[in-house]
């Protein structure tokens, strides 16, 4: 949960350490992802006061992100009735590698794109809330990678800088993970004490992921998102062969 929590913080995807992590001890599934929710949610919750703290969060963006995610998980879940996540594991098999290739040979591709003091534009507020709606659909529809893509796409499309767009991310994955663990807890599916104690584990590597990622900034931020599109390549693939 330590190296979940780690990761998490820095570039996203610690959902992929420690869910299998749960799986492999023996949890039924349901019980797993339930109680990672509450773990992850702890860790989160440091690593967004952090980030808050060091100025990568505005209010007002953050706010409507949020909003914005909520109702594009709602219509995620909804779609997950009707369609097969086949489909979206094929588009992955696409997306993944060639994301990680992107990064590989653009060394400027998670630099700021302006000062952290400008303005926003018009443009990179609506494209922030495009953003924040279709992965919160595939959050409520699948999930694994969310933070990972909010990072790269808010930076990439949105041009935000990197510092906010982190900051913003940690925000959207904060209500997202409660929003889901309320969902669990009222069906009874969370081990609360192994995730309370899961969650003390977490909170020190996101708090350490923060720290580091303030100190580095994108010269950690993207071997992190490297080796975590690797991860979700191979589980991918994996699961899709399975």
């Amino acid at each position: 949960m330590f190296l979940a929590g780690f990761v998490d913080a820095i570039g996203g995807g610690g959902g992929l350490i420690s869910l299998p992590a749960y799986l492999m001890a023996g949890i039924p599934p349901h019980f797993a992802v339930g109680t990672n929710k509450l773990s992850s949610a702890m860790g989160t919750t440091i690593a967004t006061l952090e980030f808050a703290r060091s100025g990568y969060i505005r209010i007002k963006l953050a706010f409507f992100s949020v909003i914005a995610a909520i109702i594009g998980s709602s219509l995620g879940a909804n779609l997950a009735l009707h369609i097969s996540e086949y489909y979206f594991r094929i588009i992955l098999l696409v997306v993944l590698p060639l994301t990680a290739l992107y990064l590989l040979l653009n060394r400027h591709a998670l630099n700021p794109k302006m000062a952290e003091s400008n303005q926003l534009s018009a443009s990179q507020v609506i494209a922030t809330l495009l953003i924040s709606v279709s992965l919160g659909v595939w959050d409520g529809f699948y999930g694994p990678g969310t933070g990972t893509f909010l990072i790269l796409t808010l930076v990439g499309i949105a041009h935000l800088p990197l510092n906010l767009a982190a900051g913003n991310t940690k925000v959207i994955n904060l209500t997202t993970n409660v929003t889901a663990l309320v969902v669990f807890l009222m069906n009874d599916k969370v081990m609360i004490l192994l995730g309370l104690t899961a969650g003390i584990f977490s909170i020190i590597g996101n708090f350490l992921g923060a720290s580091y990622y303030k100190k580095f900034g994108s010269a950690i931020a993207r071997p992190i998102i490297i080796v975590v599109l690797v991860i979700f390549f191979a589980k991918t693939v994996w699961e899709f062969l399975d």
